[in-house]
């Protein structure tokens, strides 16, 4: 057998697919990683027998716009559809589903961290490097909403059975306009309703829907519209609430004195009372030692 060229070309995937598949996924890339937020929401992945599989992600027909972007940005073989059906909550609803079947696509998406199979629980944010306001925009635009309340007022919000992607918008939204967010499952159905209105949520919304940036285009309205609100002169800022934290808990039942806690901390002796009364009642739990 003749020894093969040195300069002979190989054979990859690219020229197959006639295509440079190099960057796909790069969750450093703002436009990914907001695709790769807006997936692991919205997003399926099915296994199927051997390598057969597939990626999906059906949406209402209105937003078929970002579907169109999804397929630009995908450099594998992938199809939208629409279709009309009845649901529980429509008579008529008109949907339109992307779908891309390439093995290699399914398998990065996977090792990225968009599980097989059912994810409403299992989804978190990626663990390498990634753009954090864009994951957390396609996050928000796939599973939250933007808007104004009944009574008026700017919120984001976001609904949740994730409690890795709660606490991280929790963290994130934090560290972006100083709001502390409990998280906690409602009791109807066990999910997280995570909440920002007026000024917090104007800040938010500025920061996750900047200019030229991809989202859903009904939603970048919105969270444009949101600048506009002004605070009410007759309506006062609810002043900041300082949280206790274990080691306090640990000095305030050490004391044992409303008086000398209050000292020692830097609260009030109301607060120390009634922090103090609601941890020998059980009202919050007992701090680890």
């Amino acid at each position: 057998m003749a020894d093969r060229e040195p300069s002979a070309h190989q054979f990859t995937l690219d020229d197959a697919l006639d295509v440079d598949t190099t960057g796909f996924m790069d969750l450093e890339d703002p436009n990914y990683a907001y695709m790769f937020g807006f997936l692991q929401a919205d997003g399926h992945l099915e296994q199927g027998v051997g390598q057969k599989g597939k990626l999906s992600v059906e949406i209402n027909v209105r937003d078929i716009e970002i579907l169109r972007k999804f397929q630009q940005l995908t450099p594998y073989k992938s199809s939208i559809r629409e279709r009309t059906r009845s649901t529980n909550f429509a008579k008529t609803h008109h949907s339109a589903t992307w779908t891309v079947c390439a093995l290699e696509a399914r398998t990065l998406l996977n090792a990225c961290g968009l599980p097989y199979g059912r994810k409403s629980k299992d989804v978190a944010p990626p663990r390498g490097q990634f753009s954090h306001r864009d994951y957390l925009r396609g996050v928000i635009d796939a599973d939250g909403s933007v808007g104004y309340t009944s009574q008026g007022y700017p919120f984001v919000s976001l609904t949740t059975q994730s409690t890795a992607i709660g606490a991280y918008l929790c963290f994130y939204a934090g560290k972006v306009t100083g709001a502390e967010r409990t998280l906690k499952r409602n009791a109807r159905d066990s999910v997280y309703n995570i909440l920002y209105t007026k000024e917090n949520a104007q800040e938010l919304a500025a920061h996750l829907y900047y200019e030229d940036c991809l989202s859903l285009a009904r939603k970048q309205t919105a969270a444009d519209s949101l600048g506009a609100w002004i605070r009410p002169a007759d309506m006062r800022v609810a002043p900041y609430r300082r949280r206790w934290s274990g080691w306090e808990d640990l000095v305030l039942l050490r004391l044992n004195n409303d008086a000398a806690a209050a000292a020692e901390l830097g609260r009030t002796e109301k607060s120390c009372g009634i922090r103090l009364w609601r941890l020998r009642t059980g009202q919050v739990p007992m701090p680890s030692q």
